[in-house]
C-alpha cells in the first residue's frame, strides 16, 4: 500500500508521519520548499524510500508520490501588473 498524503490545518509541524492511517499529514500553507525537504526526510530516513537524485518524492513501495492539488504552486496570471 502506497502512503497518502493529506493536508490539514495547525498541525505541531510541517508534516507527520501517521503509521496507522498509512499517510503523512502536512499543515496547510507551508511553503513549498519547506515541504519538500521535510517529506523527503520522512520518507528516505524515517521510511526507507529510495534516494534517487531527480526522480521526485517515491514511496517506499517504490512508486512515485503526486502531491494532493492542494499543495500545487498557483500559477502566475499572465499580464499582471508589475510593480
Amino acid at each position: 500500500m502506497c502512503i497518502r498524503i493529506t493536508v490539514v490545518d495547525d498541525l505541531a509541524k510541517i508534516a507527520i508521519w501517521d503509521p496507522d492511517e498509512v499517510s503523512i499529514l502536512v499543515d496547510r500553507g507551508t511553503h513549498p520548499h519547506n515541504l519538500i525537504r521535510e517529506l523527503h526526510a520522512i520518507l528516505t530516513v524515517d521510511l526507507g524510500a529510495p534516494d534517487i537524485p531527480s526522480a521526485g518524492l517515491t514511496c517506499f513501495c517504490g512508486d512515485p508520490l503526486q502531491l494532493p492539488v492542494e499543495l500545487a504552486p498557483v500559477p502566475a496570471i499572465s499580464g499582471a501588473p508589475t510593480l
